[in-house]
């Protein structure tokens, strides 16, 4: 792939409200945007990484760094003939996932452009609808969160999802379980557990919850064994599984039977394939978790998401759920039955509005070869 320049941008965007996990509260998001321009054609990808280094170690700030020092002129001095070559000459650049990612979505997305053909059909998906779930946050109150639930469940949302920490969680699942007993529900814990809190996820049980995802610590996979040992309740593994041999090991090991997939984390739509393969091969199910993404971000996981074995609800869900204005359009809509239709222009068939994308941006700058 010929590559003729390469745009970093940092956007900030508030939240419609804040979103609060184990680890803390968001009230506005700082992305970076990255544009790759080859052969008459613009490819756009965004890197995922949240404003500090609690969910992993990366951050906008070191995602920055590790692009303009790295990744960057890595991409430039070596020849590749596809994103899969591209994410292969980045390996020997260790962890930072979500900042290699946001160049090798850019870099997905131009070669799709460049073929005239929509991304999703690139990957190999197959899917004509995403379904779509909802992730939750913490909220001040019990009474608060049953009227956030109530208001996504109504939009037709097929599944929810609420975050937990200690203090918060048996109590509060014991009250969203009595208002909603038959929705599809699961807790998010982030990694605010121990092994030794295994009597809590015990009794957790007896909640007919669809999953427990991250409930111990971020780079664990052998006490996770124990504790699917122990309950019923399936066991989703997230920060744990940072590329296709994490997720073989967890699925031998007995670690987990779900497995979330999130662009970002497991560096690339290439690496994101793998780990859906690995996981068809074993019939463990995935589906697509959300890092509070912009429009580009969230077109991404759209086409990641059109892959067969994607078959739980995933965190893509409506834009106006996050932000006031997207920068994309049409904006990502979901319909009464919880679904999104996958569009199918070439790339990742939003159109980026640069606009608003000026608008709300606070720094840029142009790389060339």
């Amino acid at each position: 792939m010929k590559l003729d320049q390469i745009e970093l941008r940092e956007i900030q965007m508030p939240l419609v409200s804040f979103f609060e996990t184990s680890f803390g509260r968001t009230t506005q998001r700082r992305i970076l945007l990255v544009r790759v321009f080859g052969d008459g054609e613009v490819g756009y990808g965004e890197v995922t990484s949240p404003e500090g280094p609690f969910y992993n170690h990366e951050s906008t700030g070191t995602a920055w760094h590790i692009l303009r020092e790295f990744v960057l002129p890595r991409v430039f001095q070596t020849s590749f003939q596809t994103p899969a070559g591209a994410a292969a000459i980045l390996k020997p650049i260790r962890g930072h996932g979500m900042a290699k990612a946001g160049v090798e979505a850019a870099l997905w997305d131009l070669h799709a452009r460049q073929q005239g053909q929509p991304l999703h059909q690139l990957l190999g998906g197959s899917r004509r609808y995403i379904d779509c779930g909802v992730s939750i946050g913490i909220q001040e109150t019990v009474a608060d969160l049953i009227k956030k639930i109530e208001k996504e469940v109504s939009a037709g949302y097929q599944r929810i999802k609420i975050k937990i920490k200690p203090g918060w969680d048996l109590e509060v699942v014991r009250e969203v379980r009595r208002h909603f007993p038959s929705i599809l529900l699961m807790c998010d814990a982030n990694s605010a557990y121990a092994l030794s809190d295994i009597s809590l996820f015990e009794r957790l049980d007896e909640f007919n919850l669809l999953m427990i995802e991250q409930p111990l610590a971020w780079n664990d996979i052998l006490d996770h064994i124990q504790l699917q040992k122990a309950i019923r309740t399936p066991i989703c593994l997230d920060e744990s599984i940072l590329d296709a041999e994490d997720a073989r090991k967890a699925i031998d090991s007995g670690a987990c039977r779900i497995i979330n997939i999130k662009l970002g984390r497991v560096g690339g739509h290439s690496e994101a394939r793998r780990v859906h393969d690995v996981c068809a091969k074993h019939s463990i199910p995935v589906w697509c978790g959300g890092m509070l993404e912009a429009g580009i971000g969230r077109a991404h996981n759209i086409a990641m998401s059109t892959q067969p074995n994607f078959s739980l609800p995933g965190d893509v869900s409506a834009s106006r759920r996050y932000f006031h204005r997207d920068i994309i359009d049409p904006e990502v809509e979901v319909d009464s039955q919880g679904r999104i239709q996958v569009l199918d222009g070439p790339g990742i068939g939003f159109a980026p509005n640069m606009k608003r994308i000026e608008a709300v941006t606070v720094r840029a700058e142009m790389f060339r070869p």
